[in-house]
C-alpha cells in the first residue's frame, strides 16, 4: 500500500461527497477540466494507493503515483487559472 496516494484520492472523494460545490466555480456552472484532472488523481490514486500495478505500460504510466502528483497539480494549476 502507498499510504500518500491513497490519502490524496481518499480526500479528493470525502470533499467531493461532503461539499460538492467545492467542485464548481463561484457562478455554480461546472469546470469539465477541473474536474477531469482532479478525478484523474482520485483514479491514479486509489490504483497506486491499494498497491495494484498494471502489467500495460499505457495503464501504468496513468495510474501511478506520478500520475496522481500530476493529476493533483493540473486540478490545482486550473482552479487558479479559472
Amino acid at each position: 500500500m502507498h499510504f500518500p496516494s491513497l490519502f490524496v484520492a481518499l480526500a479528493i472523494m470525502l470533499a467531493g461527497t461532503i461539499y460538492p460545490l467545492l467542485l464548481a466555480r463561484n457562478n455554480g456552472s461546472v469546470d469539465h477540466g477541473f474536474i477531469l484532472a482532479l478525478f484523474w488523481a482520485m483514479s491514479a490514486g486509489l490504483v497506486h494507493g491499494v498497491g495494484f500495478v498494471p502489467r500495460a505500460v499505457g495503464w501504468k504510466l496513468l495510474f501511478s503515483g506520478w500520475s496522481c502528483a500530476g493529476g493533483l497539480v493540473l486540478a490545482v494549476g486550473l482552479r487558479w487559472v479559472a
